[in-house]
């Protein structure tokens, strides 16, 4: 399979513009191993929750002209502003050709998202209604993966810049799979794939670049070596003893 390069080839960090590096988030680990870090046509960052993975999904969202909440770059809404400045102490190291679309996908902000399409729908407009380009159902009267769904199938389109932030909130390890296989499709025509995940599902696109984010910075992993993987095999291949050893460590640490 031919996989063209991507639109964001590098992120490079410009000091000059970071006030105080001692305060959130220029003072996570992460942020401060930014500078050079490469992406490829997929690009997983994964690590634990306070990590710093999605503050720099965030930024480079952002960055790349989406709305800090979710959509496409043509959503300007805004719930509660709580994107960090990071965004703007960024450098995106762009390839010569540009995406013809693209999308920002935020697990936590997606019904805020469904929420803006309805407004923009109820006022008057000449265009068609943008939730036509989402499979043409209200996202709210559907599951919150049925949704998804819709999102991937209706609105992802070729040659397109994609953001993903923990898809896998909304998605049963079956489309999980659906994911990938949509993902490949896009792939195949031209797009690029940057998510953070907590899922090895999700995280086993073949051949993709993964980041671990932790308290020591940024480091590439290869899947099989990664803490998701390896807990998941070691669950489920003998799951009584997992859980038995687990309990009797919490029964040692606990008063």
């Amino acid at each position: 399979m031919s996989i063209a390069a991507p639109f964001l080839q590098s992120v490079h960090l410009n000091r000059e513009r970071i006030g105080d590096p001692s305060i959130y988030p220029f003072s996570i680990p992460a942020v401060q191993m930014l500078d050079g870090l490469e992406l490829s046509a997929v690009t997983y960052f994964i690590g634990e929750n306070g990590s710093g993975k999605s503050t720099i999904l965030e930024a480079l969202a952002v960055a790349s002209g989406f709305n800090a909440e979710g959509g496409t770059s043509n959503f300007s809404f805004a719930t509660r502003r709580s994107e960090s400045p990071l965004n703007r102490c960024i450098r995106l190291g762009r390839a010569a050709r540009r995406p013809r679309t693209g999308f920002f996908l935020r697990a936590e902000s997606f019904f805020n998202l469904a929420t803006e399409i309805e407004r923009l729908d109820a006022e008057p407009a000449s265009a068609p209604p943008v939730i036509d380009s989402y499979g043409g159902r209200s996202l709210h009267e559907q599951s919150h993966g049925e949704s998804f769904l819709a999102l991937l199938k209706h609105r992802f389109g070729p040659n397109g810049l994609y953001i993903l932030d923990e898809p896998e909130a909304a998605l049963s390890p079956s489309r999980q799979l659906s994911l990938l296989i949509r993902m490949n499709e896009l792939l195949e025509d031209g797009s690029q794939f940057i998510i953070a995940t907590h899922a090895p599902i999700v995280l086993a696109y073949p051949g993709a670049t993964i980041y671990q984010v932790d308290d020591r910075g940024i480091s590439s992993v290869e899947y099989e070596r990664t803490e998701h993987v390896q807990l998941t095999r070691d669950f489920l291949n003998d799951r009584s003893r997992f859980l038995e050893r687990l309990f009797a460590e919490r029964s040692d640490v606990d008063p």
